[in-house]
């Protein structure tokens, strides 16, 4: 299964936001904060982030192989919003769109319908495609928080590396920040 962002999330932090956290009342820094907050959001949101889950509310879209089309179809990077639309190539090779009623989410599953059997779509990889809204309406607190903290560090540390007594090591992502977002981590 592979998952493309369709629709890219908005900002989840606003500038307002982080400049206030780094204390900086002027305007001239405000292009290098956007960045910085996009920077952090992206290490840790989506389908390329360290999270493996969705933060900002966008759209994205699951393509899958006929295989998965035997029982429940688990929709990756939660939480679940809603669903788009759900489309397969049947074995004409035209594409169908599947009706509303005929699929059902519960949390991050995609079920049939009661008395519904999933279509047999064409054997070829890709076949079915699944957009769906994902991520929080309301961002919880300590992803927030992490986020702006992750904002503190790039801003405090603006080049690649940081200097030790002997040492040249990259910049990590900061212990406070890994525990205030290791409980929302999908793993694998």
């Amino acid at each position: 299964m592979r998952v493309f962002v369709v629709t890219p999330p908005a900002a989840v932090v606003t500038l307002e936001e982080a400049k206030q956290h780094l204390k900086v009342e002027h305007d001239e820094d405000d292009a290098l904060i956007t960045s910085m907050v996009a920077a952090a959001t992206g290490h840790i949101d989506g389908p390329d982030g360290w999270l493996g889950r969705a933060i900002g509310l966008q759209t994205l879209e699951a393509r899958l192989g006929a295989g998965y089309c035997s029982g429940r179809i688990v929709l990756p990077y939660r939480p679940i919003a809603s669903v788009v639309s759900m489309k397969y190539i049947d074995s004409d090779g035209a594409e169908q769109t599947l009706a509303a009623d005929q699929y059902s989410l519960r949390g991050h599953e995609l079920w049939p319908a009661f008395d519904v059997t999933w279509p047999t779509p064409r054997a070829e990889p890709e076949a079915v495609r699944v957009q769906y809204q994902a991520g929080y309406s309301s961002l919880p607190a300590a992803i927030r928080a992490a986020i702006l903290l992750m904002v503190g560090d790039l801003d405090r540390n603006r080049t690649t590396v940081a200097a030790g007594a002997n040492n040249v090591a990259a910049v990590p992502m900061s212990t406070t920040v890994e525990n205030l977002l290791s409980p929302f981590r999908v793993y694998g």
